[in-house]
């Protein structure tokens, strides 16, 4: 019930000095609380006219604020389901941009080997030509075999006690002869060295101190070879170092026997 001019009338009462709590406890106590509830009402009337209005705009404000968080709250779980559904079409796209990549290296692999293919097919066609001359090359030396076959044969048996040019002889002179007179083919320029060895072998024989001429590698090749036991007269040592270096592994047992030549003979078997 308190209003403005109520407030208006006790003003000047404030205004007096002996209206105070102090005088008032000289009077009588109830007196002093009076004199302090009038004074508490006009402090509080002053402070609730502000806090009213206030009290007022917060009741809209929390009004306009639930309106507001229902809202919120319907906005929420819309954008719950569309997040869900955006979940669900990441997912999916996650997928075929996988499925794309995996497409694109399948692709780039397919390709790489149609290029390699393609690369493959141009270098064989070049080949056409040397393959059907090597073919036909086959199949001459396959009728040619069996004559090259009887030159080896006879060159592992019996060239092993020769010298260089004896050995021609009997293979150009007399073998080769004899052959065309008993009509067996057999290759004119036949390498008895390439027909019985490899080239790698021929190598690590001379890794191992064979000499590399043509003489030295085919009395490796009848070394190795041939069904009989070499005998190996061998004045400079180089055949002895050789069968030594080649057969270390194998337990290779060396008797010497000397004789009233100038060199020794070395007898070489093996175990």
């Amino acid at each position: 019930t308190i209003n403005d001019e109520t407030v208006e009338l006790v003003q000047p009462y404030f205004e007096m000095e002996d209206y105070t709590l102090q005088h008032g406890k000289k009077v009588c106590g109830n007196v002093a609380g009076l004199l302090s509830w009038t004074q508490a009402m006009v402090v509080f009337y002053g402070v609730n006219r502000e806090v009213l209005p206030l009290k007022a705009n917060l009741a809209k404000q929390e009004g306009r604020l639930k309106v507001a968080n229902a809202e919120k709250d319907k906005a929420q779980a819309e954008l719950d389901e569309k997040q869900a559904e955006l979940d669900k079409v990441q997912a999916k796209f996650d997928a075929a941009m996988k499925e794309k990549m995996d497409l694109e290296n399948d692709a780039e692999t397919c390709k790489r080997k149609m290029q390699a293919a393609s690369a493959l097919i141009d270098g064989l066609s070049g080949e056409k030509v040397r393959w059907t001359q090597q073919s036909k090359e086959f199949k001459s030396q396959i009728k040619r075999l069996v004559g090259d076959i009887l030159l080896c044969t006879g060159f592992l048996s019996y060239c092993g006690p020769f010298n260089q040019d004896f050995r021609n002889l009997l293979l150009k002179d007399l073998w080769e002869a004899e052959l065309r007179a008993h009509k067996i083919p057999f290759s004119d320029d036949l390498n008895l060295i390439a027909m019985l060895v490899d080239q790698p072998t021929i190598s690590e024989w001379n890794l191992q101190g064979l000499p590399g001429d043509h003489l030295s590698i085919q009395n490796g090749i009848i070394v190795t070879k041939a069904s009989r036991y070499p005998l190996l007269v061998d004045p400079q040592t180089q055949g002895k170092e050789w069968v030594k270096n080649k057969e270390q592994d194998n337990e290779l047992q060396v008797n010497t026997v000397l004789k009233d030549w100038s060199a020794p003979l070395y007898f070489f078997k093996h175990y």
